[in-house]
């Protein structure tokens, strides 16, 4: 089966009298001012829809998909795989579509698609709970980004993403049919509006249950973090249409449907914590370190290579233990344990501190509980991926990819992938990651305006891709398959699977005017087109990676370009300590 694409062609003002007065712009300034996001990808959009309601949104796909006008919905700013930008029509939650309602005492939260994750935790503070998912760029990217990307972090692990803990949402199909998951005839409402949308998935679902090896092989890749292509373990969980529909719509980045509204249930925000720096002489040494301390009970083993330690000894909140590694081939591992009562932390601080004393480390270290220096230890860890994007050569983009693999291939893939850099020259990578979970982000600054070194990350990335699925991982954990890797999702899962994926595109999406070229894309160079160049201007205005990470504080986001320097913004502005939601 294949997908229609859409003819890019038809006017988006056909599209006008469905957003409503003012709801849609073709202004300079508006189309410029949604054009960026941190991805190394430059699209501009034809058009801006300002979304104000569920209403309207619908009218807006209904519209899109009879016209064949693409589509590309916008929350939060961070997108790191090019989810975020497109020349078609741009459609914007964030400026309206920003409600947070706690439900049950905090053990439920409803939220619109423009909540800034940080805003819904502070809501379910007074209740000591949290959101599951626990992304670094809490403090920018929003509910409705969460959600498309089935963001998870430093904590959740495969347990606590946005698939694990959804109750319900309400979402917009490409037709115009809204729906709401949590009603009691949702089914046969789904059914009944739209019926080979409900039939196709129940097909889909028995097809794959009834062979053993399709089963087993989605089983094996959502046994880790995995974020590349569509999420079909939602075959196997699920046995009604519309419960199958929903968690695919989680982590489909768009391409599927419109996420108006999602309830989730919370997690425990565990009061009773514990972190230490963990300094090792070589990547190697804390590599085989992670297993013991994970199995020991660590909550949470973060990764910081020797180029990420030095990044951090420059960040003006980094503690002086940090300060006085004398970081030749050091690597540090960031290491937490956290409890509901003060006698469990207790007991699981006497379950940590042997293998701690175990542990070949090149500087002492020791748990601490104390507030100021835990949180001097997230905020650099927290702000990494800013600082680092923000002390790259002028000229270069900054490139962060997310890779997993299953956790007894990490020590091996971790030689692997520091090998594989230095063959390509990227000798100013940076490697840190949730090593808990074997997934490895790490960042290149090529010049992707360089002819030779276009070619050279071709290359690198062929390379990287028979690495990582050499070692039966995933080439996405959490930042999304986007446009980076939509090439290769054909290659991760196999034919059968990728027809499947296929199948779940052109069922919810027939016209093929949701977000293409983003997920699936048939073009085996289709990640090395549309990119972003990087000029030199001017060293403050050089500094910016448009991460957004200052959007949600910036009092002109709503009606100018942002900021002009957002990686100072992000390197100045506070980070709330681990419980509030981290990496």
């Amino acid at each position: 089966m294949t997908t229609t694409r859409p003819a890019r062609t038809a006017d988006p003002a056909v599209l006008g009298e469905a957003a409503g007065p003012g709801g849609l712009s073709t202004a300079v300034v508006d189309r410029a001012r949604m054009a960026h996001d941190a991805s190394h990808y430059l699209l501009t959009p034809r058009a801006v829809v300002t979304a104000t309601s569920t209403g309207q949104v619908a009218a807006v796909l209904a519209a899109a998909t009879r016209a064949g006008v693409p589509l590309t919905f916008r929350s939060g700013g961070t997108s790191l795989s090019g989810q975020g930008v497109t020349d078609g029509v741009l459609v914007d939650v964030r400026r309206h579509q920003a409600e947070v309602e706690v439900l049950d005492g905090g053990a439920r939260v409803r939220c619109q698609p423009g909540a800034v994750l940080r805003r819904v935790n502070a809501a379910l503070a007074p209740y000591g709970r949290r959101l599951g998912p626990d992304p670094a760029s809490e403090r920018a990217c929003t509910i409705g980004g969460v959600v498309a990307n089935n963001s998870s972090g430093m904590t959740s692990g495969t347990v606590a993403t946005a698939y694990r803990t959804l109750a319900s949402m309400v979402l917009a199909l490409p037709s115009g049919t809204v729906l709401d998951t949590a009603a009691p005839d949702a089914d046969a409402r789904l059914r009944d509006r739209e019926p080979d949308l409900h039939a196709g998935l129940l097909r889909l679902r028995d097809r794959v249950r009834g062979d053993a090896g399709l089963r087993a092989r989605i089983e094996h890749q959502f046994s880790m973090k995995n974020t590349m292509g569509y999420g079909l373990n939602a075959l196997l969980d699920h046995d009604r249409a519309v419960d199958i529909l929903a968690h695919l719509v989680v982590g489909s980045e768009g391409t599927l449907a419109y996420v108006a509204e999602v309830t989730l249930r919370t997690v425990p925000a565990l009061p009773h914590v514990a972190t230490a720096l963990c300094v090792f002489d070589s990547i190697a040494r804390a590599s085989d370190a992670i297993a013991p301390l994970s199995e020991a009970g660590a909550v949470a083993i973060e990764l910081m290579d020797p180029a990420a330690l030095r990044v951090a000894q420059r960040d003006p909140q980094a503690d002086e233990v940090m300060r006085a590694i004398p970081v030749e081939e050091h690597t540090a591992l960031l290491v937490e344990l956290q409890d509901a009562t003060a006698e469990g932390l207790a007991e699981a601080r006497t379950r940590l501190e042997p293998v701690l004393a175990r542990l070949e480390l090149a500087l002492p270290t020791a748990l601490t509980s104390d507030p100021v220096a835990r949180g001097r230890m997230w905020a650099v860890r927290k702000d990494l991926y800013a600082a680092v994007a923000g002390a790259r050569p002028p000229g270069t983009t900054a490139l962060l990819e997310d890779v997993v693999v299953p956790p007894a291939a990490l020590p091996g893939t971790v030689r692997d992938l520091d090998a594989l850099l230095a063959r390509y020259g990227y000798h100013d990578a940076v490697t840190f990651g949730h090593a808990k979970d074997a997934n490895l982000h790490f960042m290149i600054n090529p010049h992707l305006d360089v002819p030779a070194e276009l070619d050279a990350y071709a290359a690198f990335t062929e390379d990287l891709v028979d690495l990582v699925l050499g070692a039966d991982g995933s080439l996405k954990a959490e930042h999304g398959t986007g446009r980076i890797m939509a090439p290769y999702v054909r290659r991760q899962y196999g034919d059968a699977l990728y027809d499947v994926m296929r199948e779940i595109k052109a069922l919810c999406d027939p016209a093929g005017v949701l977000a293409p070229g983003v997920v699936l894309d048939e073009d085996p160079q289709a990640h090395l087109r549309h990119l972003k160049v990087v000029p030199a201007v001017h060293p403050e205005l050089d500094r910016c990676v448009e991460c957004g990470y200052c959007e949600p504080v910036c009092p002109s986001r709503n009606a100018t370009t942002p900021p002009v320097s957002a990686s100072r913004c992000c390197a100045t502005s506070p980070s709330p300590g681990p419980t509030g939601g981290r990496s």
